[in-house]
């Protein structure tokens, strides 16, 4: 296995600027965000895959190359699903600019989502899914590329804060694996749904592709109070759950010596790729850094070199 990170974490820094500052410190990979560039667009962007060409491709890799480090994935987290047929339509215009890019660059994976159209029953988006996802699908495959999906329930998209990626549990994973999609494994988000994330590995074995490194910290008394959806009135944010937060990787519950072992046992010789959304070690870029480098001192003694 290798460690590497999700660049969306330092989106003031360009991407030659992220790669030097992530090879000094010894990690061996980046997974890049390429959410859509431009004024007005959402999410952070190290990557205009709309608009890459093959030479730019390759000083893209020259600059990855030169700080000693590997694409382990492209990244674009959005809702496949949604209920505004345009801007589902558009999402996946811009999923397949990612797959494009990736074949230009030689990476083998495009993280995402399924979402949901959270104005339908489940049952109604398993159809939708089936309908939707297959063509994306068919459309990486046919370019080398394999498509992703982060196990986040994306509880904020949903008004009731319930979930809304419709990947979050290995009942659904079983789902979309028969649709060809595989997965990029986040245990932070199993342990506050109360599944073990090592059994998880299990049940999802042979489809974990990529691994996204993120903890979480239970606090249990506002679990008490507020149930396992949290706090429904005046909620402050749609992401604040009140009972849990993430951390990066060693200050929450993930046991990470069990998970790791239980990655390697499973075949799992991929990328383990740092999500860095711990608020502690937010809010300048050098606090991000420095989460980074906890994240690092981690997990790196865990990796077989």
């Amino acid at each position: 296995m290798k460690l590497g990170f999700l660049t969306a974490c330092l989106p003031g820094m360009d991407l030659p600027g992220v790669a030097a500052w992530a090879g000094a410190q010894g990690y061996q990979g980046l997974e890049v965000a390429a959410w859509p560039a431009g004024a007005g667009q959402e999410g952070p962007c190290h990557l205009d895959v709309r608009n890459l060409t093959s030479g730019q491709a390759q000083d893209v890799r020259g600059v990855l190359d030169g700080a000693g480090l590997e694409i382990s994935a492209i990244a674009y987290y959005d809702n496949n699903l949604h209920a505004d047929r345009r801007r589902r339509e558009a999402n996946h215009r811009h999923l397949r600019a990612c797959v494009d890019a990736a074949q230009l660059l030689g990476c083998p994976y495009v993280g995402t989502f399924v979402g949901r159209d959270v104005g339908s029953t489940v049952a109604e988006n398993l159809r939708l899914g089936e309908k939707e996802l297959p063509p994306l699908v068919s459309y990486a495959r046919e370019r080398g590329v394999t498509l992703v999906v982060e196990n986040c329930p994306m509880e904020g998209w949903h008004p009731d804060g319930y979930p809304a990626n419709l990947a979050y549990s290995p009942e659904l994973w079983e789902w979309m694996f028969g649709l060809g999609l595989d997965l990029n494994f986040d245990p932070s988000h199993l342990v506050w749904l109360g599944i073990d994330p090592v059994a998880a590995v299990w049940a999802a074995e042979g489809h974990i592709r990529h691994v996204q490194a993120k903890d979480v910290q239970i606090e249990p008394q506002g679990r008490n109070r507020f149930g396992l959806f949290g706090q429904m009135v005046e909620r402050p944010t749609a992401w604040n759950s009140g009972w849990w937060r993430y951390r990066v990787p060693g200050l929450g519950q993930v046991d990470w010596v069990a998970l790791v072992d239980a990655l390697y046992e499973s075949g799992f010789d991929g990328f383990i790729s740092v999500e860095h959304e711990d608020p502690v070690w937010s809010g300048t870029p050098v606090k991000v850094r420095q989460g980074l480098t906890v994240a690092h001192r981690t997990l790196s003694p865990l990796l077989v070199g």
